[in-house]
């Protein structure tokens, strides 16, 4: 079986290309007209009967303009043909309890005029205190909407929004604003944009080492985030300093949990380091100090096995799990969070040593578990891209199709378009629909594959170069025997710059089944995988 070239279950752990899809908005003169409104500014959400009109904002006057329509009824000022700030709070309002009943469409509706109204008023009364603090509580509200129903990457830069509102109105040093920064800091790491996050959480340490002092825990909370942004940026000494002094203030202060978790994600460091010994007696440690039961001792024992699989003592390893599985599988609604990380880590460890069925049926228990958590569909996307790689490359095309369709969504709404864990899984869609002989589904999805891939790790990575012969393989099963050719030609020059003897041989014995192909010659071997058409016997 081909090596799976990236982990999608981990890809938090990598950085893709650092993207920004908030849209940017025009700067608008001191005394605009009204922007064409949000069509829910003028909608009645409690209308009367149909025979009843709606009633006017204030007089009768030819010419005047009707206010905006909010929840209760409430008719809103004129001003601005009803765009001001208390229609702002009110579609805040109206929006945060639609989001709190499950209507999330209406609460994402609501809260998106609030930010058109907010924004459109805050370059005119720049400086007003008022303007800010409303307009950063309705992209806040706005961001936490999309995060909960998995719109993460847009979320990021309504975060980002509220925080350039509250920078203008609130102390350099304040903690309000240190808050702020860490929250932006943790969305941007959240969407594996580790460059931008790494000088948001640097300031909000700042303000909190000076706010709170260096032995707090407000600091120590700071510091594993800026550790997991190290982590994503490759910079894993930086990143196991900051582990190093976060362990400090919790074990000064007593905090015998914290300590346990911040020690297992110092071990998972020092494995990256190559330090592997060191990191067995940080699990040693946090198993004499956690209790029996404990999701802490359970993330231990999984920490463990990844080091023994890694040094192939593979029995040790599965002890490990059996343990650590013992202890989750009791606290499957405690927290769905640090769960679904623990039977992740130990599904792909299962795969690792090549069990793919007890592989394949832990992913479905997490994915189980992920039902109804909110804020959870990036691990939702990583594992039903992992497991339609699984049954794709076991064979069994039909079932891993859906999975990777879920994950074609989660991915792109959690992590953006260009996040490569998305281009592998449209790779692996791709392939899926050439082996059902949808040629034309699968071109669609190996192309939009090869965008992503190709600017992530360049033309000459093997990723690549596979890439392009997957296209070649596609329209060469198309008939399309000159688009087949130019990538074909394309592995060639790619493999003459950085391959092997053996690959450039391949890739020109491919070229010349494809010519023959071209020609109708029955004979030819195409693609790779394929096996000759064998002549008929009249006998």
């Amino acid at each position: 079986m081909r090596r799976l070239p990236k982990s999608l279950l981990l890809a938090c752990l990598s950085a893709p290309e650092p993207r920004s899809r908030r849209s940017t908005r025009h700067r608008l003169p001191t005394t605009p007209p009204p922007p064409p409104p949000s069509p829910l500014l003028h909608a009645n959400p409690n209308p009367g009967p149909p025979s009843c009109s709606p009633p006017r904002c204030g007089g009768g006057g030819g010419g005047q303009a009707r206010g905006a329509r909010v929840p209760g009824g409430r008719g809103a000022p004129r001003s601005h043909g009803g765009w001001s700030l208390p229609v702002a709070r009110a579609l805040r309002l109206a929006g945060a309890a639609a989001s709190r009943v499950g209507l999330a469409g209406d609460g994402l509706e609501s809260l998106g005029a609030a930010a058109e109204i907010v924004d459109y008023l805050a370059p005119a009364r720049r400086g007003e205190p008022e303007v800010a603090a409303v307009g950063a509580a309705v992209h806040e509200q706005l961001a936490r909407a999309k995060m909960a129903v998995g719109r993460r990457w847009d979320a990021v830069g309504d975060l980002r929004r509220a925080l350039e509102l509250r920078s203008g109105c609130l102390d350099e040093g304040s903690v309000e604003l240190g808050d702020a920064y860490r929250d932006v800091a943790e969305a941007y790491a959240g969407v594996l944009d580790f460059d931008k996050a790494l000088s948001l959480c640097l300031k909000a340490l700042g303000i909190a080492e000076v706010r709170f002092g260096e032995d707090s825990t407000e600091v120590a909370k700071v510091r594993r985030l800026l550790a997991v942004i190290y982590t994503g940026l490759g910079r894993h000494v930086d990143a196991q300093e900051q582990i190093e002094l976060a362990k400090m203030v919790y074990e000064l202060l007593g905090l015998s949990v914290n300590l346990s978790q911040v020690e297992i994600d110092g071990a998972n460091i020092r494995i990256l380091l190559g330090r592997s010994e060191e990191a067995l007696n940080d699990l040693k440690r946090v198993m004499k100090r956690a209790d029996k039961d404990s999701e802490e001792r359970a993330l231990a024992y999984v920490t463990m096995a990844k080091i023994l699989s890694s040094q192939e003592r593979i029995g040790d390893a599965k002890r490990c799990l059996e343990i650590a599985r013992g202890i989750i599988d009791t606290k499957d609604s405690v927290n769905p969070g640090r769960i679904t990380e623990a039977y992740a880590e130990i599904s792909m460890l299962h795969e690792s040593m090549g069990e793919f069925e007890t592989s394949l049926s832990l992913m479905k228990k997490t994915l189980a578990v992920l039902e109804g958590a909110k804020d959870m569909q990036h691990v939702e996307g990583s594992i039903s891209a992992r497991m339609g790689w699984i049954l794709l490359h076991t064979g069994r095309v039909s079932e891993a199709v859906p999975y990777l369709e879920t994950a074609v969504d989660k991915l792109k709404n959690c992590f953006g378009p260009q996040h490569f864990g998305l281009g592998f899984t449209y790779k692996h869609l791709g392939e899926a629909y050439l082996q059902m002989d949808k040629h034309e589904s699968a071109v669609k999805f190996l192309t939009l594959a090869k965008g992503i891939i190709h600017a992530t790790f360049g033309p000459t990575h093997e990723d690549s170069i596979d890439m392009n012969q997957s296209l070649a393989n596609a329209y060469g099963l198309m008939g399309s025997y000159k688009l087949a050719m130019d990538f074909q030609e394309q592995v060639i020059n790619a493999y003459e710059s950085c391959g092997t003897e053996d690959d450039l041989r391949e890739a020109y014995r491919l070229r010349e089944q494809l010519k023959m192909k071209a020609k109708g010659l029955r004979h030819a071997v195409f693609p790779a995988n394929s096996l000759p058409v064998l002549p008929k016997h009249n006998d």
